[in-house]
C-alpha cells in the first residue's frame, strides 16, 4: 500500500491528477474494491469539472449549470460498478447502485438465473431481503423464502406485500403459491388414501383425490392441509387472470376448502362471505364454466346487501371481474352507480377506468353531476370526435 502512495503521488507530479486518478481507479478495480471505485469515479469527474474532490459523491458542490453532466456521470458510473459487482456475485452490494439510479433489470436478471435451493443461510436471508423486502424481485425472494423458511413464512410475507406488488408480480406469486399448496396437499391426501385403500394408484389431481364416496377424509373434522395456509392462498388466488393455468388449481381448492367442517371454514369480507363456495363462483367466472350463475351469485349480494360500504365492497369485486371477463361495458355502467365517488386511496380510479374503457362520456357526465368542472372539462375535451 506504502508503494501505491509513493506511485500515485509521483505520478501525480509528472503526468498530472487524471493520470493519478486513473491509475488508482484500475488498482481498485484490480483489488474488487468496487464501492471505492465509484468515488474515484466521481472524483476523475469532479476534477474536470473544476470542483472540491473531498465529497466525492455529493451534489452540494456541484453548480447548477454543470448538476445535468455530472448526474449523467453518476448514473454511468453507478451502472458500471453495479455491473462489476454481479459480475463478482455481489448481489446486494450492486442492488445498491442500481436502486439509486431506478434501474432494477440487472439485478432482477441476476436474481432470475440463481436456483432457489441454497445451503448458504446468511447469503439467502440477503437476497430475500433485496429480492422480496426492497423490491428487485419480489417473486424470486418468494421462491428463496419458500425453499429456506417453508409455506407458513412465505404466505406471512406475501400477505405483507401483495398489494404492494405490480400486477405481473401480484400474478406471479399467486401462481408460486397456489401450486405449491395444491402439491402438498394432494401429497397428503395420497398418503391418506394409500394408507386406507393400499391399491389405489396416486393421483396428482385433487378433485378426483376427494371425488366418489371418499367423504370419509373429511370425517369427524379431519383436514390435510393448514386450514389458515388454504384460505390464504386461495384469497391470493382472485389475483389469477382468466388464462392462468392456475386457475382450475385454484378452483379444486376452494372445492376441496367448501367440503370441510364448518370450524374450519373461515368467513371472509363481503362478498366472500361463504368463503370457499364464493371464491369457487368467483373462478368459475374467470374459467368461464358456468359464467352466467358465477356472476349472478355476486349481483344477488349486491342487490340485497344494505350495508353501503359493504355494498361498496362488493361493487368493486363485480366491477372487476367484468372487467376481467371482458363485459367492460357492464362493469362501466356498474362503476358509475356504485363506485363513482369511491376515494382514489382505495386504489380504484373511477376516471382511469372510464379512460380504459373508453367511456369518457360517463365521465363526463358523473363530473357535470358533481358538479366537478375540472374532472368534466379533461373528460370533454378528452372524448374523440364522432
Amino acid at each position: 500500500m506504502s508503494d501505491t502512495f509513493t506511485t500515485l503521488e509521483e505520478l501525480q507530479k509528472t503526468d498530472g491528477s487524471q493520470a493519478a486518478l486513473q491509475e488508482l481507479a484500475t488498482v481498485l478495480t484490480n483489488e474488487q474494491n468496487y464501492h471505492r471505485l465509484f468515488d474515484v469515479l466521481l472524483m476523475q469527474k469532479k476534477l474536470e469539472l473544476g470542483l472540491p474532490l473531498i465529497r466525492p459523491t455529493s451534489f452540494d458542490d456541484v453548480p447548477d449549470d454543470q448538476r445535468t453532466g455530472f448526474e449523467k456521470h453518476y448514473v454511468d458510473s453507478a451502472r458500471q460498478v453495479g455491473g462489476m459487482l454481479l459480475e463478482d456475485g455481489r448481489i446486494g452490494d450492486a442492488w445498491v447502485y442500481f436502486q439509486t439510479i431506478q434501474e432494477p433489470g440487472p439485478v432482477r436478471e441476476a436474481l432470475d438465473g440463481l436456483s432457489a435451493n441454497s445451503e448458504d443461510y446468511e447469503r439467502t436471508e440477503e437476497l430475500i431481503n433485496v429480492a422480496l423486502y426492497e423490491g428487485a424481485h419480489p417473486v424470486k425472494g418468494l421462491e428463496l423464502m419458500l425453499n429456506s423458511h417453508g409455506t407458513c413464512n412465505t404466505i406471512t410475507a406475501l400477505d405483507q406485500q401483495i398489494m404492494q406488488l405490480p400486477p405481473d408480480d401480484r400474478l406471479a406469486s399467486a401462481q408460486l403459491l397456489v401450486n405449491q399448496l395444491y402439491g402438498d396437499l394432494c401429497h397428503t391426501l395420497n398418503a391418506e388414501i394409500t394408507q386406507r385403500l393400499p391399491m389405489i394408484e396416486p393421483s396428482e389431481n385433487l378433485r378426483e383425490l376427494i371425488s366418489g364416496d371418499r367423504d370419509w377424509l373429511f370425517a369427524e373434522g379431519n383436514y390435510h392441509i393448514d386450514v389458515s395456509h388454504l384460505s390464504a392462498v386461495v384469497r391470493f388466488a382472485r389475483s389469477l387472470e382468466p388464462d392462468s393455468p392456475e386457475l382450475s388449481r385454484a378452483l379444486e381448492l376452494a372445492e376441496y376448502g367448501a367440503r370441510l367442517d364448518e370450524q374450519f371454514r373461515y368467513p371472509g369480507e363481503a362478498p366472500f362471505g361463504d368463503f370457499y363456495n364464493a371464491h369457487g363462483h368467483f373462478f368459475r367466472a374467470l374459467l368461464d364454466d358456468g359464467r352466467d350463475e358465477a356472476v349472478g351469485y355476486f349481483q344477488a349480494q349486491l342487490e340485497s346487501e344494505p350495508d353501503e360500504e359493504d355494498k361498496q365492497m362488493i361493487a368493486y369485486v363485480v366491477v372487476d371481474l367484468l372487467r376481467r371477463i371482458g363485459l367492460i361495458d357492464q362493469a362501466v355502467e356498474l362503476a358509475v352507480t356504485h363506485l363513482a365517488n369511491l376515494d382514489e386511496s382505495t386504489g380504484f380510479s373511477f376516471a382511469e377506468f372510464c379512460q380504459v374503457a373508453g367511456r369518457l362520456d360517463l365521465l363526463r357526465d358523473t363530473a357535470r353531476s358533481n358538479g366537478d368542472l375540472v374532472t368534466w372539462a379533461g373528460a370533454l375535451i378528452g372524448t374523440p370526435a364522432d
